[in-house]
This record gives structure tokens, C-alpha cells and sequence, in this order.
């Protein structure tokens, strides 16, 4: 099945034809889902692409593992191949679309394009989560172009909008749900009282998540995303390892029906928000299952969908909805990324929207992550106690040690486990109102000591994302 590239991937054109702008020479690398979903969407619309494009976009060249496989995917449309070196520095492409993840080999396949003049489209998070930075400079050394809308909400032109329609903003804050493997999980927790692992077994079986679900549920996936997000939004370097990164392996369905009980549902965020901390101007860059009030908009964000809200000084809260997986989902972003390639003949690099919303001499390098211990958030408590009577010397104690509580309860018995009997634990619920990590820290691992507390105390964060 496999196909030689000829010397030159260009058909030989008429004199007509040669005076009407050439087509966008695609080589992709990688044609698993969202690999032929590009296929598909460009085959399907190619009028519509062409006529907002200014120019045709023509798929000439394909790398894959599997020849067989990727033969039944385009046919005789393209050149085929499973050498990815050679479709990044082919002479007949002009940009390479790397969808094939990961981030090594990747990193070389991108990097080598860049080198051989490429424009590269990617929707590998991972891969520019950790080697953005090397990525973007070696791009603007080569004069390239790096798009990658296809890997923060798929479906959601989220970067779009923090590079282009909100640049007349400082960004206050980034927050949303942009996994959703997670947000399914939570949905089925909340809806029909699953465990995790139950809830993680149906997500399983329905495509949702991978046999492998590490990154997604650990929260990883989610920290690549809003890294990149927190890139485009505060114009920093890409910080991913600096991010403070919690998943929901760990979520008991007891805090599920607590919130709920309080108001709140808890939603896995990523959260992205530039502050002054003493005198020292950084960002909270951090992902964990938190509660967001439950008439909140994120908090009727349900099943695999994704949603981001974003914080500007000028335009206030916008928010952004849509699929956050699928196939022709992530083709629309892939293809939004080439429409733009396509648009940018007869531009100097500096006429173009930069990789990261601002260019290369606005970027704060010194603007960095604030630790753990100064993020300034309000929180839930779920104190177990050895009996009803405690919740006040509960109160009482975190009152004492300077914590500003907001509330506190006791769950109720709907609340509660089924089956749990009259000897079961009560459960004291702590709202707390902002306060640094910190105090919050400090106080719990003391309050784990006081002679009312029955076991472990679960702490969560409570975000409210006023506007």
C-alpha cells in the first residue's frame, strides 16, 4: 500500500489555474481520530474553508503507522508515509499538522519543520505544555507560524479569543472545566450517587476515558490546558511544571452530597488568576476539584462538556461552551488553525498574532507561579466528629485560631451513606471565606488533633468566580 511521494507533490497546473492563489500544502503527521476527522471536515467543506481561507487547503501528504489503515482513510488524496521526518521537511508542504501526540518523538518532528521554514498546527497540549517555550522561540527565529487551538477545549475557540478578541483586556483570571473525562465522571457521581470507580468504569466503556485514565482523573490533562491558557491570558512563559496540580481520584461521594447539601456542586477547574501577593505580582496557576455554587453556570456544565470563563477588565466575564473531545470537534480547531495559516501570505512576522498573545519582547519572564501556600481561596472543611454535640467546640476552635468561617452544619442523614445507622460518624461542614492556603493548612493539621475529631479532615476549595 505504500506510495513513494513523487519528486514533486505539486499536479501540473493549467495557465488558468496557475494564476488563481496555489492551495495550502498540508502534510500531516498522524491519522487516528482527530487525524481523519481533519480529513473528513476538509473533504466535506471544502468550499466553505476555501472561500474563508482566501485559497484552497489540499491534504498531499500523510505519515502513519498503519499505511493500511491511513489508505482507507484518504485514498489516493494524498502521499503516504511512516517516516514523519520526511512529511516535516518535505519542499511541496507548507505546514505540517502534528496530531499524532505525546511529546517525544513529537517535539523533533515539530522542531524539524520549524527548522525546514514549516508553519505547524498541532493539537498536542502535552507536547507544548512542556516544550512551549523551546517551541515558540525556535518558531520566531525561523519566522513560522505555531497554531494550536485544537489543544485547549477542543471545540471552543478559547485561544482565539484571548489572543484576538479580547486583547484590549488585562486578564484577571482564566478558570473552567476543560476535561471532560472529569466532568463526566463528576456528573454520574452527583446525578446517581456513583462512586468513583464506578463512575470511572462507565466513562471506560463509553470512550470517555482511556484504559490508561492517569492524565485525565489526576488532573494533568487539565494543568496542560491551563497553563497554555494562562500563557495567552497574562503573556508569561509556558510554566507547567510550576502548576499545582490535584485530580478527583481521591473525591469521596460523601463530599459530593455535602456540597450539594450546601449549595454547591463540585466541578474539576483549572484556574488561572493574577494577583498581587505582598508586594510580589504573580499567578495562581492550579487545577483540584472544587465547589462553585450551584447556580453558578459552570456548575450546569454536565457529562463530557467543556466551558471556560474568562475575567477582563474591560468586557467583564465572558463565557465559552462546547464539546471538550471528539473527533470532527477537534478537526474544527485544527482547521481554524490552517484557515489562519492560510491568511498569513504577504505577512512579516510582526503583522502576525503571536504564539502566545503577545510578542516575544511584551513577555513578563519574570512573572512566575505563586507558591501553594499563598493562593487565597475560600474553603470546605468536612470534620468527622465523634458526636452532633461537637460541632460547636468545632466552631469554636477554628474561630479561635483566627480562621474566618462562614458557616458551619452538620450534614444530613440524605447526605450520609446509604445504610448509615444511627452510630454512624456526624459530619461538621466548615464554609470558610478567603483566606491564604496557608492559615487554612496550618489550621487543619491542628484541627486533627483536637480530642472532638473522629478522622481525617477533607478539605476542599470553594470558588465563586464573581464577576
Amino acid at each position: 500500500m505504500y506510495r513513494d511521494p513523487v519528486e514533486s507533490l505539486e499536479p501540473q497546473s493549467s495557465h488558468a489555474a496557475a494564476l488563481a492563489p496555489r492551495p495550502l500544502r498540508v502534510g500531516m503527521i498522524g491519522i487516528g481520530t482527530v487525524g481523519s476527522g481533519t480529513f473528513r471536515v476538509l473533504a466535506r467543506n471544502q468550499a466553505e474553508i476555501a472561500g474563508r481561507a482566501g485559497r484552497g487547503i489540499k491534504l498531499v501528504m500523510v505519515c502513519a503507522r498503519s499505511l493500511a489503515r491511513a489508505m482507507r482513510v484518504v485514498g489516493r488524496d494524498a502521499a503516504l508515509t511512516n517516516d514523519p521526518m520526511l512529511v516535516a521537511t518535505h519542499p511541496d508542504v507548507d505546514v505540517v499538522v502534528e496530531v499524532a501526540g505525546g511529546t517525544s518523538p513529537a517535539r523533533e518532528w515539530v522542531l524539524a519543520a520549524i527548522r525546514a521554514g514549516k508553519h505547524v498546527v498541532t493539537a498536542n497540549k502535552a507536547l507544548l505544555a512542556t516544550h512551549g517555550n523551546e517551541i515558540f522561540a525556535a518558531a520566531r527565529q525561523h519566522g513560522v507560524t505555531v497554531a494550536y487551538e485544537g489543544a485547549v477545549a477542543v471545540s471552543i475557540p478559547i485561544i482565539k479569543a484571548l489572543r484576538e478578541g479580547l486583547t484590549a483586556n488585562r486578564i484577571e483570571w482564566v478558570a473552567g472545566i476543560i476535561n471532560g473525562t472529569t466532568n463526566f465522571i463528576l456528573s454520574k457521581m452527583r446525578d446517581e450517587g456513583l462512586g468513583f470507580a464506578e463512575a470511572l468504569a462507565q466513562a471506560q466503556a463509553l470512550g470517555y476515558a482511556e484504559a490508561d485514565p492517569t492524565f485525565d482523573i489526576e488532573g494533568i490533562d487539565a494543568a496542560h490546558k491551563i497553563t497554555l491558557l494562562a500563557a495567552n491570558a497574562f503573556g508569561m512563559p509556558v510554566r507547567f511544571a510550576d502548576a499545582q496540580v490535584e485530580g478527583i481520584t481521591r473525591l469521596q461521594g460523601l463530599d459530593v452530597a455535602c456540597a450539594e447539601q450546601l449549595g454547591y456542586r463540585i466541578k474539576l477547574l483549572g484556574v488561572a488568576r493574577r494577583r498581587k501577593a505582598g508586594d510580589a505580582d504573580g499567578v495562581e496557576l492550579r487545577v483540584q476539584p472544587a465547589l462553585v455554587p450551584a447556580t453558578h453556570l459552570l456548575a450546569q456544565v454536565n457529562g463530557s462538556m467543556n466551558a471556560v470563563m474568562v475575567k477582563g477588565d474591560a468586557a467583564g466575564v465572558t463565557m465559552f461552551y462546547g464539546a471538550g473531545a471528539g473527533s470532527e470537534q477537534t478537526a474544527s480547531a485544527v482547521i481554524a488553525d490552517l484557515v489562519d495559516v492560510a491568511r498569513l501570505q504577504g505577512t512579516t512576522p510582526a503583522q502576525r498574532v503571536p504564539h502566545q498573545g503577545f510578542h516575544a519582547h511584551a513577555v513578563n519572564e519574570q512573572l512566575a507561579v505563586l507558591p501553594r501556600a499563598a493562593v487565597h481561596t475560600r474553603h470546605y472543611l468536612r470534620v468527622p466528629v465523634h458526636t452532633a454535640q461537637h460541632k460547636e467546640e468545632v466552631s469554636a476552635w477554628l474561630a479561635a485560631q483566627q480562621v474566618p468561617v462562614q458557616s458551619v452544619e452538620l450534614a444530613r442523614d440524605q447526605a450520609l451513606p446509604a445504610g448509615s445507622g444511627p452510630e454512624a460518624q456526624a459530619q461538621v461542614l466548615v464554609l470558610i471565606d478567603a483566606v491564604a492556603q496557608a492559615t487554612v493548612d496550618s489550621a487543619v493539621q491542628a484541627l486533627a488533633d483536637h480530642p472532638a475529631v473522629a478522622g481525617p479532615v477533607v478539605t476542599l476549595r470553594v470558588e465563586w468566580l464573581e464577576g
